[in-house]
């Protein structure tokens, strides 16, 4: 039996698609962007979304878009900019109705369990106010709610990004998180070496054969690369990141050099053996392993843990956005997966 999902601040599904990969049924996914909307439809078969501003809409409102449907499991993460604090309390603030609007929905629908994402500090921020309203609001409803921060390196994602999960289950079992792999971390050097220094037309066959086990994943139904358009840096730009070594960053930099961007994070490569950094929305700062520029969409993609056959649309700003801002599928896979045994 399929499980009926809802997918809140859906973005372009990164979390929708570790569900779907675990036997999930995305009924409705919902967002405020229409440019991630567009890639979530067009890699779905009969996808049904909405674009809405969640601080205006009533759960009720997607009825005539579901129908009868039983919600199973509502998932989805909040903006982290929706959480204002001051001293011990939570700000009035319009901006944390977007949680509010995912505790309206969980309410409204009773599902059987839910799972909310966000940044790590969402568990300290205001001396842990927000993971106390949290946890309060949910159990009021009659969940049991567990919460941990996962990193995504842990599930086979090239990538040490790290979130926030709460799950809340209904019927009164506690959640246990999944155990991390034990294989070795997967490398960015095995998540990117098939993918060339230079373009390849959306469609172009893969150049090489798959070099890692991680590549024959990403290219397990997929025959063709798209997404791979290189950034081209002035002549500048490229002779600086040139003298930044594989891991390095601007430290490794001449003296006059270091300053030249006021980050950080600046002029920060990919190390090829160890997983990536977490990949922002921006994408100014981090360069490839190896060639002197930064990584293409694809390469972004693949450092997510998106499948190739995953694409994505809009303009190139657009998707860069749409990939940093998504939770890695093979980390969302993992929690799915391990929420199907209480469900």
């Amino acid at each position: 039996m399929s499980l009926n999902v809802i997918d809140l601040f859906c973005g372009c599904g990164g979390l929708s698609l570790g569900f779907e990969k675990a036997g999930y049924h995305t009924v409705l996914g919902i967002d405020a962007w229409q440019d991630a909307l567009d890639t979530y439809q067009f890699n779905r078969t009969n996808a049904t979304v909405m674009c809405a501003d969640l601080t205006m809409l009533h759960p009720q409102d997607v009825i005539p878009k579901i129908g009868d449907v039983k919600i199973d499991v509502i998932i989805g993460g909040p903006p982290c900019q929706g959480f204002s604090v001051a001293g011990k309390r939570i700000i009035d603030d319009y901006r944390n109705t977007l949680y509010k609007n995912f505790v309206e929905f969980v309410k409204f629908f009773k599902p059987k369990a839910f799972v909310m994402e966000n940044v790590p500090n969402i568990l300290s921020m205001g001396g842990g106010i927000i993971k106390d309203e949290i946890i309060k609001d949910f159990t009021l409803l009659g969940y049991t709610i567990e919460y941990k921060v996962l990193t995504a390196s842990d599930y086979g994602v090239p990538q040490n990004r790290r979130r926030a999960f709460f799950v809340g289950l209904l019927d009164g079992k506690n959640f246990i998180f999944p155990n991390a792999c034990t294989a070795a971390k997967v490398t960015s050097f095995e998540a990117l070496s098939d993918l060339t220094k230079d373009s390849i037309e959306d469609g172009g066959k893969y150049p090489t054969e798959p070099q890692s086990v991680y590549q024959e994943l990403m290219r397990k139904n997929s025959s063709q690369v798209y997404n791979h358009e290189i950034t081209s840096h002035n002549q500048q730009t490229q002779d600086i990141i040139a003298m930044v070594p594989d891991g390095g960053n601007y430290k490794d930099l001449p003296l006059n050099l270091q300053q030249t961007r006021k980050v950080h994070i600046a002029w920060t490569r990919l190390n090829s053996k160890r997983p990536s950094f977490t990949i922002d929305c921006g994408h100014r700062h981090h360069f490839h392993y190896k060639w002197n520029r930064v990584p293409t969409v694809r390469e972004c993609a693949r450092i997510q843990s998106f499948p190739d056959e995953f694409i994505f649309c809009k303009s190139k700003t657009s998707q860069y956005k749409q990939v940093g801002n998504a939770v890695p599928p093979l980390m969302a896979y993992a929690l799915a997966k391990q929420l199907k045994q209480y469900i």
